[in-house]
This record gives C-alpha cells, sequence and structure tokens, in this order.
C-alpha cells in the first residue's frame, strides 16, 4: 500500500507518527509532502519548521511538552545572539536544532537542493517514511496585516502569537514555483492521499498553491481529508485566526467546503470529521459529500494510529 500525506505542523507530525505505527509490519510506503512556507532565513541559516517537526517527532527526538524543537534542549547560542542583536530575540532556536540549521545552510552552500537535503536528514534516524518538501523555490509566506504591512508569518505568528488582524497570506514566487521531484508521483501513485489535520491557511495552504499539486490530487486515485475543527474549535494552535482571515468560519463543513470537493473542482473525496461535530455531518451528505465520522483526538500514540487507520480504511 502506498499512502501520501500532505502536511505541516504539529497536527501533520502527531498524525504521521500514528500513520506509521498504523502501518507497522506492513509492506506500504509512506511519503509525507510537507510544508515550507513556514521557511525562514534568521542570523544566517535557514529554518525549515515543519519539516523539522515532522523528522524530530518520527525520530522520537522531539519535545512533547512544548510542542516544537528538541527534547532535552538548551539555549546557549540564542542567548549569546541577543547579546549580539542578530536574529529575533522572541525567536528562541535551541542549540540542537540550531546544529540541524547548520548542516541544512552547508549542505545549501555545496549545491544541494532542498528535496536532497531532506532526503539526508531523513536518514540519520530509522524514520520509515521519505519526506518530501512541497518545492524546492523558497516561498516563505508573508501575513499582510491591516494597515497594509508586511511581516514574515513567522513573526506574526510567534511574536504577535497571531493578534494582529491579517487581510492576506502571500507566498510570493510560488506561481514560478514547481512540486519538488517525486511529489507529483508521491500523490498520483498513491493507494489514498490524506490531508493531514493541519492548518487549513498556512499548512495545507501552501502546498495546495505550488503550481501542479492540484493537478496532481485530480489524478489521485483517493482524497482523504480529516478536519482539524472539533466541536467548532481549533484542536491546537490559532487557525481559527487564519481562516477568519481569508474569510472562512471555523467549522467542519466551512473547511470542509474551503478545500471542496473533486467532483466540484476541489481536492477532497471523502471528509472525516469529529464525533463532536456528528450533527454537522448531514448538512455535507446533503450536498453530496462522503462524510464520516470518527474519534479526532490524538492524544496519544494509539489515537493517532487509531485515526491514521480510518483515514486510509475509508
Amino acid at each position: 500500500m502506498r499512502v501520501t500525506v500532505l502536511a505541516g505542523g504539529v497536527g501533520g507530525a502527531r498524525f504521521v507518527r500514528g500513520l506509521r505505527a498504523a502501518l507497522e509490519g506492513s509492506d506500504a510506503e509512506i511519503t509525507v509532502v510537507i510544508n515550507t512556507g513556514d521557511d525562514l532565513w534568521l542570523s544566517g541559516v535557514r529554518l525549515q519548521p515543519d519539516i523539522d517537526s515532522i523528522l524530530y517527532a518520527l525520530a522520537g527526538v522531539n519535545d512533547t511538552e512544548r510542542g516544537w524543537g528538541r527534547a532535552g534542549e538548551t539555549e546557549r547560542v540564542s542567548a549569546e545572539l541577543r547579546e549580539w542583536g542578530s536574529g529575533w530575540p522572541w525567536f528562541t532556536l535551541g542549540d540542537l536544532d540550531l546544529g540541524t540549521h547548520l548542516a541544512r545552510t552547508g549542505w545549501l552552500r555545496e549545491g544541494l537542493t532542498y528535496s536532497q537535503i531532506a532526503g539526508r536528514l531523513g536518514s540519520r534516524w530509522p524514520i520509515g517514511v521519505r519526506l518530501l518538501p512541497m518545492t524546492d523555490t523558497e516561498v516563505d509566506t508573508q501575513v499582510v496585516v491591516e494597515d497594509g504591512a508586511r511581516m514574515h508569518f513567522q513573526e506574526w505568528w510567534t511574536r504577535h502569537r497571531a493578534t494582529l488582524p491579517a487581510r492576506a497570506f502571500e507566498n510570493p514566487g510560488i506561481e514560478a514555483a514547481v512540486p519538488a521531484p517525486g511529489v507529483v508521483e508521491a500523490i498520483t501513485a498513491a493507494d489514498v492521499v490524506v490531508l493531514a489535520p493541519s492548518n487549513p491557511v498556512v499548512s495545507i495552504g501552501p502546498i495546495l498553491t505550488v503550481p501542479g499539486i492540484r493537478e496532481a490530487l485530480a489524478e489521485a486515485t483517493r482524497v482523504v481529508g480529516i478536519s482539524p475543527i472539533v466541536g467548532g474549535k481549533v484542536v491546537r494552535g490559532m487557525a481559527d485566526a487564519c481562516l477568519t482571515a481569508i474569510g472562512v468560519e471555523t467549522s467542519a463543513v466551512a473547511v470542509a467546503r474551503h478545500y471542496g470537493r473533486r467532483a466540484d473542482g476541489g481536492v477532497l473525496d471523502t471528509w472525516l470529521v469529529a464525533q463532536e461535530d456528528a450533527d454537522l455531518a448531514p448538512a455535507l451528505a446533503a450536498d453530496g459529500w462522503d462524510v464520516r465520522v470518527g474519534p479526532l483526538w490524538m492524544s496519544d500514540l494509539e489515537h493517532s494510529a487509531a485515526l491514521a487507520r480510518a483515514a486510509i480504511t475509508l
């Protein structure tokens, strides 16, 4: 069985861990196409937060309490950078995490692409999953706020905690980007493609915006989406602020319609909603949706595996 997941952030990392556990012992092939819109240059090094979060989670070296970065982290280098007035004082890089960024930056200077680097990073630990960036082009997410000012997504998200009302999310240069090598093939050759319960706007959104990826999804065997909304609330983070900015209600129904059915030119065949939102399912079913109801909380690996198993056996 071949499974391809479109993912980003902590929700994506938890789902992919669960998927690997659900398929353990089988001959399944798992490929994860990861959002790179969160990427940035900081203090001369290249950061890829979503790729690293998924890599660390699969390797079992992630900080489960904070939800990001490495376990057992120290922050001496960040403290020294602040003394020099370098970087962002509100954006802390752990020392172990910084080692990843330095390795990545060095490989970039040697001429490697982001997809080649993802392969190198994934080979350090036996993660059992192929990691692919959505594109090898740098298409960092910019946020346009109410006064028309622009800032990197990480500044809006981490420094301002998404409290500045946003008017738009943009990825300059993405119209000229192409899917990273292997991405289109991973989508079209998969037995099932899963849209992880990641932020629909800034995690899944940039992936779907890369030219060629929506076209690949149109040729996929089956596309299943998992709602990131449970009981009318986001599971983690501030995705509700992102949805509000693009005029989408924070509800399982609204997010489904935002993605759209493949039969209507969208990207989904099946939409999995939480038990807490079971009363919303008939509204989608009346519009022709194949909507299923199940437990979506990924509180531990067992629950994440159960969710993944449900998604791929629909």
